[in-house]
């Protein structure tokens, strides 16, 4: 099954999508990975980075690091394409593909990506999504800004469309929407 998590920054939706993700690989008897799609820029990304290591030791995750071009890892001989993944997350890997090393904004990147994590779904039918929800102020942003925004907002609807399951995490609390 495919999820799709959303929730504001520092929710635990992480948490609760490995325990999901790994639930889903043990009844399915199939290997697990965790996409890691930070491109680390400073220590604090560092040190999110080995939280989440630390939260998922010894749960059977196989780290796959893609910050950039998700279908690549269908591609890898290593990977199984019918195990359980966990990608997180969608927020990360639009802001690698749409914002590049030296600040070149990329227009193009978000109808890319939407597509490729829609064919990523389809491909391999157990992932749980991870996405940050940042669409609640009423703060004007520059076009660039608003414009990964607007990237995101549609990422997030693609995927809404084709998982099975739709969750918002709030202040660790779950809501089930699909």
């Amino acid at each position: 099954m495919n999820v799709f998590i959303s929730g504001g920054c520092k929710n635990g939706k992480s948490f609760y999508a490995q325990r999901l993700a790994r639930r889903q690989a043990v009844e399915a008897g199939s290997p697990l990975y965790y996409i890691a799609t930070m491109i680390p820029h400073d220590e604090e990304d560092h040190a999110r980075i080995r939280r989440h290591l630390t939260e998922r030791d010894g749960w059977g995750f196989t780290t796959l690091e893609c910050g950039k071009n998700l279908l690549s890892l269908l591609d890898d001989p290593q990977v199984v394409p019918s195990g359980a993944f966990l990608l997180d997350s969608v927020t990360a890997l639009l802001s690698n593909e749409m914002f590049d090393e030296r600040g070149e904004f990329d227009p193009d990147a978000a109808n890319r990506i939407r597509g490729d994590l829609t064919e990523f779904a389809a491909k391999t039918g157990s992932t749980v999504f991870v996405s940050d929800y940042i669409y609640s102020d009423a703060c004007e942003y520059s076009e660039t800004v608003e414009a990964y925004r607007q990237g995101l907002a549609a990422a997030d609807r693609a995927l809404a469309s084709v998982c099975e399951r739709v969750i918002e995490i709030s202040g660790g609390m779950e809501e089930i929407w699909k």
